[in-house]
Formats: structure tokens, sequence, C-alpha cells
């Protein structure tokens, strides 16, 4: 992890501007504290309350804020705000260095993985995308493939993912380049997901918040199963959905593992 530290506000505004079109915008406090427990490379940070930020992480996140406090050069409010428009309310952003793709495509395409990759077919919701890919790293899940034109990293998503990307492997991939592993399909005319045990290598597949699943992705499937629902109820949130499934994956797994005392 590199820090401005000593740059000064300038300095640090133009290490910003250097990096910022190819680097992850982190916007606010919790997707900064994410990233940084994550093991994110975070080149610059930048708040318009230095000490009010501290004084955060040491109340909600005291383990990042040694880190935190290394990285952290404050700037004058306007500054911080032509750099990020929507600036979060915590008044803190940071850019971060996208993790390796093919390092995430080895995780994602690894044998006997111990928990299933979520895959989104299409989706069209950044804010979805990102509220799922929140929930996969909150079950441990190996990843989030998404299929389609939306960027898993794009900023919104980010955000609504809280900066949790660095906690699994995201990237998008075509149907055909799926990874290994038996594919349970998320389907309304699908059997019943409570008569079945979901294994820890499994692809979970969830069509676009519109119009399912699509004909290719539906081919590909092993099983096609549905989540109870009540009649005329036409379906779930996509998030909703997912974690769904997760949580009936983890009851029968022995997720999550005995964490060290």
């Amino acid at each position: 992890m590199n820090s401005t530290d000593g740059a000064g506000p300038e300095g640090a505004v133009r290490a910003w501007r250097q990096i910022a079109d190819s680097s992850v915008l982190l916007d606010g406090f919790h997707a900064i504290k994410h990233a940084l427990r994550f093991g994110a490379r975070v080149p610059v940070a930048l708040t318009s309350d230095r000490s009010a930020v501290l004084a955060l992480a040491d109340d909600l996140a005291p383990d990042v804020t040694e880190a935190l406090g290394a990285l952290l050069v404050e700037v004058p409010d306007e500054r911080l705000r032509a750099l990020v428009p929507r600036l979060h309310p915590t008044a803190v952003a940071a850019l971060a260095a996208r993790p390796s793709r093919a390092a995430n495509l080895e995780a994602l395409g690894r044998t006997g993985r111990p928990a299933p990759v979520v895959v989104l077919d299409d989706p069209r919701n950044l804010g979805n995308a990102g509220a799922v890919i929140r929930l996969a790293a909150g079950f441990g899940a190996t990843g989030v493939v998404t299929t389609g034109t939306l960027d898993p990293w794009h900023p919104t998503v980010v955000r609504g993912g809280a900066g949790l990307h660095f906690a699994t492997a995201v990237e998008r991939m075509d149907v055909s380049e799926l990874p290994p592993g038996p594919v349970f399909a998320l389907d309304a005319e699908g059997e019943d997901i409570r008569g079945l045990k979901i294994p820890d290598d499994a692809v979970l597949a969830f069509g676009s918040e519109r119009s399912g699943l699509s004909d290719e992705l539906r081919h590909r499937a092993d099983h096609l199963v549905s989540l109870p629902m009540r009649p005329q109820v036409s379906s779930y949130n996509l998030a909703t959905s997912v974690g769904m499934t997760l949580f009936h994956w983890s009851a029968s797994s022995g997720w999550p593992p005995e964490m060290p005392h």
C-alpha cells in the first residue's frame, strides 16, 4: 500500500488526477474500510475533515485506523467535491488499484472450490449488482461473475458493494467462459430449492431483473431451481434471491468455518 502522507494537499490532488481514470473509486468510509481490510492497494485517500474520519475509524473500525491515518490527506471541501461530485456523507474518498483479472480468473476457475460462484446473467441495475457483491462477500462466496454489458466495477456498483469487491473475485465473462462446476440456475419453473443440497463448487446463476435467464445460460444449466414464493407474487428482488440461495447453501455446508479464537 502506497501513501501520499507528507505530499500535502496539492501533491495529493495531483496524484489523484494522475491515476483516477485507471483506478477504482472508493466513495465513503465503509468502502475504504473494507478495501483496506481485504488487502486492496490504496495509493491515495482524501478527506475534508481528517480528524472526523479518524474518529469514525476509532469508533467503528479500529483495526484500520493506523493504515487510514497513514493515507489520509486533508484537502478543502471544494477541491474534494471537484474530484468526487457525489461525495459520500462521511466526506472521504480514495482510489484503489483494481485486482488482477488473471488472479480473479484463477480463483474462479479453481476446482474443488470451498464456496459457490454467483453468476448474474445480463444484469441491468447497477445498485442491485453492488448489493449482490456485498452479499456474496458476506457469505464467503468464491466470486461474482456478470455476463452482458454491465461493468461490475462501475463506480455505482462499487458504491453499492461497500468496498467488498476486494473480498471476493469479481469479473465479467461470457456464458461460454463460466467457471467449472454444476450450474444451478434460478427459474420459477424449476425444482423447489428446499429439496436440494447445493454443493460447495456450484455455479449459482440468476437472470436479469427484467427478462430472466438468457437461453444460452438456461441451456448451460445442470439444474433449474426455484425459491418458495406465495402465489400471485411475481418475483423477488435480485439481491434477495441471491441472499436466500446462499443462505440455503450455507445451512448445509458447514459454513462459516470455525474461526480461531
